[in-house]
């Protein structure tokens, strides 16, 4: 049996991480879009809160299914052309934006970009696994994770002037052609890898047995990092469909401006969740634990994430410090993206990892579909500023809720232990 390091090809592996980070970046793009354009949509197409809220929401509303089914796929089919596929998909379904007024269109769009998108995150790591062994999976996935965040950050500082210049619909067209353009890319540079693939047999060479879904699903290292993720995803969802909403409308700043603090406050993060996630990989060569590495870590940094998003409701914050405070909410929450992973892929078998991902993605993705229409119900009932203050609030509070919890739950060397025992007897037992 082939050990996984006599497999690890360095310069290929990177080159394949920094595909997928462009891969993040141009699907982070396509999310963030809409929020951008919240205020120009909004105004042209006579939209209340709610109705926008109702467009941003609906782009969630099959992500998660779409997401359980591409990582079951992803278990037997190559990850190489499910992400190729993925953004031409991508691309075709950015045209209805630029082309419709009718909201019922805008909505079904979205819901048919999200059917595209929800498999992505997870087979885009479950993709960059099969490069990297175990110990070295933190930073490339991190680092690829990032994509997101520069996406973000060019997002916000390309479409306000896009807008400014040709108009909100004319950056529908250009997404389009950006996700054929790294469509492209990875049908020539794109790879399948194949470090993993002796998880999935015996040292026979007969098929490894596979534990009962039920099981894995159940285990509290498992059921953790869902938590975890699920309300870390409350801050993406709510970040994306109406910061820049709130930067305008709620704070007073210009279109143009909105866009700029949109972007800084996302250009804060990728350092930042590059340097969380190298303290986690520091520390657990230190002979850390995975629990309090990764786990309890993790866990803490959700708590101060909302706990600055619950800041917002006090009158004695100043415009500065509320940016701050949105800044260090952005900046810490997404650490659960590359450590959750890297824990669910230490309790699971190999040959069930993508799909166990993709239903923690699309676990997640549910926040993404209350929390937008949550704010704008607040937003319309409320008025002004203290509308946007209580959605963040709310979040903030499921935030530290839910890190406290699972920093109890979470136990990646216990479930390993239990898992094992499982798989001795899966091994063992009659056919």
């Amino acid at each position: 049996m082939t050990k996984p390091d006599a497999q690890y090809q360095p310069a290929k592996a990177w080159g394949i991480a920094f595909l997928l980070f462009l891969f993040m970046a141009v699907n982070f793009v396509d999310k963030t879009v809409v929020g951008l354009l919240a205020v120009p949509m909004m105004e042209d197409l006579k939209l209340t809160p709610q109705e926008f809220g109702l467009v941003g929401s609906s782009f969630f509303w099959l992500f998660s299914i779409a997401g359980v089914i591409g990582g079951f796929v992803s278990n037997r089919v190559a990850t190489t052309g499910m992400l190729l596929v993925m953004a031409v998909a991508w691309s075709v379904f950015q045209l209805p934006m630029a082309l419709s007024s009718s909201l019922a269109v805008l909505i079904i769009s979205r819901v048919l970009l999200g059917i595209a998108e929800g498999p992505s995150f997870p087979v885009a790591v479950h993709a960059c696994y099969k490069w990297f062994p175990s110990e070295r999976r933190n930073v490339p996935v991190t680092v690829f994770s990032q994509g997101a965040g520069v996406g973000l950050l060019l997002a916000g500082i390309g479409i306000p002037l896009i807008t400014e210049h040709w108009g909100w619909r004319a950056n529908f067209y250009l997404l389009a052609v950006v996700g054929i353009v790294w469509a492209v890319l990875w049908l020539v540079f794109g790879g399948e890898g194949k470090i993993g693939a002796e998880n999935t047999t015996t040292a026979s060479g007969t098929p490894q047995p596979r534990l009962p879904y039920r099981r894995l699903l159940l285990d509290r290292t498992v059921l953790g990092c869902f938590l975890l993720h699920f309300v870390a995803f409350l801050c993406l969802a709510l970040t994306l469909t109406w910061l820049p909403a709130y930067l305008q409308r709620g704070l007073g700043f210009t279109n143009i401006q909105s866009g700029r603090i949109y972007a800084i406050i996302v250009a804060v993060g990728v350092p930042a969740a590059i340097l969380v996630s190298w303290v986690s990989q520091r520390m657990l060569s230190r002979g850390a634990s995975s629990r309090v590495a990764r786990g309890v870590f993790s866990a803490v940094l959700l708590v101060v994430s909302g706990l600055a998003f619950m800041s917002l409701m006090s009158d004695l914050l100043p415009t500065a410090w509320r940016i701050v405070a949105i800044a260090l909410a952005v900046s810490l929450s997404p650490v659960i993206y590359s450590l959750g992973p890297a824990m669910l892929a230490e309790v699971t078998p190999g040959a069930q990892r993508g799909a166990v991902l993709a239903i923690d993605n699309s676990i997640a993705s549910f926040a993404g579909v209350g929390a937008p229409i949550l704010m704008g119900y607040y937003v319309q009932h409320l008025g002004g500023a203290t509308g946007y203050h209580m959605g963040f609030a709310v979040c903030g509070v499921m935030m530290v809720v839910g890190g406290l919890i699972s920093a109890w739950m979470i136990d990646p060397e216990r479930s390993m232990r239990a898992i094992g025992q499982m798989k001795d007897f899966a091994q063992v037992r009659p056919a």
